[in-house]
């Protein structure tokens, strides 16, 4: 009786029931009125009464594994059934998979760099860690410049400086080392500047710059440009102002504004009350960058300009605080789901 039933479980362990079908026949072989646990069971009453107390668990068992077997198969088709009669695929992963979206920084940049690759600009850009030739001596910025301060300077290692690029410039003279004019490029990118965080200062940003050298480039290419970005970006409508400025790279130099309107207080209060906003700054290159980096300033001539990219995206989406920009909230990122 004891092989019996050692050979019966093993037997029941390694049955394979491929189908509904063959499951219903399992349990009738096994389970049913006249089926094998019911013989058993009729054996196991001529076990003599010492003997029962181990033959009893194992016979218990293999009823047990046989019950197991065909309900682990019933449910297994009945899910299978329940499926094909839906339609549905129920082993798909339930919910909605998010979608991720892109960032508002990346979006406004996508866009500026769009319109002026339009104007035929090309694309350059270069290494955030930086020489000091590169990010100030090669821009005509003299010794004393305050720029060039620990103040204003994340400096990673003194003598000689390297440090945090403060602006995408530093690209300029790089492109005009290594290029011969004309060259008409646009330079995006990060740098960093030793400021205090606020919700309208950060110590790091992005910027894009631009810079266009050929023989007979004036300051009125400039200002058509310009105009003509400002009215892609902002509008058919969009004007600009030009008002007299200071960069040691650039001479004359000038700061442009867009006019924004007084129609809410929003726009009288980000206005201070004059309907004009800044954007940007730029200028004819002094003639000193050119010579610098091997250009003949008597034969050529080129403008220059940069705008911070926090500074349009706030404008263009109407965001007050800054900081909102490198905190990865998703709470803000998702209001911009629909930006591509």
């Amino acid at each position: 009786m004891k092989e019996l039933l050692e050979s019966a479980l093993a037997e029941v362990s390694e049955v394979d029931l491929p189908n509904a079908q063959a499951t219903e026949a399992f349990r009738i072989d096994w389970l049913g009125r006249k089926g094998r646990i019911k013989d058993l069971m009729a054996a196991f009453k001529e076990v003599p009464g010492p003997d029962k107390r181990e033959i009893g668990p194992m016979l218990n068992a293999l009823k047990q594994a046989v019950e197991e077997k065909v309900k682990s198969a019933q449910d297994h088709f009945n899910r299978a059934e329940a499926v094909e009669q839906s339609g549905e695929d129920f082993t798909r992963p339930s919910g909605a998979i998010p979608v991720g979206t892109h960032h508002p920084l990346s979006v406004v940049r996508r866009e500026m760099v769009g319109i002026f690759q339009e104007m035929g600009f090309s694309v350059s850009e270069g290494p955030e860690i930086e020489d000091d030739w590169h990010v100030f001596s090669g821009l005509n910025f003299p010794p004393e410049h305050p720029a060039r301060d620990m103040q204003d300077t994340f400096f990673v290692q003194r003598d000689p400086d390297l440090l945090l690029r403060t602006h995408t410039s530093s690209v300029q003279v790089r492109e005009m080392e290594k290029r011969k004019p004309p060259m008409r490029i646009i330079m995006p990118g990060r740098v960093f500047r030793n400021e205090a965080i606020s919700a309208r200062a950060h110590c790091m940003f992005h910027q894009i710059e631009g810079l266009y050298i050929d023989e007979g480039v004036s300051f009125a290419d400039l200002k058509q440009t310009l105009l003509h970005f400002a009215q892609r970006f902002f509008g058919p409508d969009a004007r600009i102002r030009l008002r007299p400025s200071y960069f040691p790279f650039t001479e004359p130099s000038a700061e442009v504004d867009v006019y924004w309107g007084l129609k809410t207080e929003v726009d009288k209060r980000i206005t201070k009350g004059t309907g004009w906003l800044e954007i940007l700054g730029c200028g004819m290159v002094d003639p000193n960058v050119l010579e610098a980096s091997g250009i003949d300033s008597t034969k050529y001539s080129g403008f220059a300009f940069g705008m911070g990219i926090e500074r349009i995206t706030m404008l263009r989406y109407g965001i007050g605080d800054l900081r909102a920009f490198f905190e990865n909230d998703m709470r803000f990122l998702e209001q911009f789901s629909g930006e591509r």
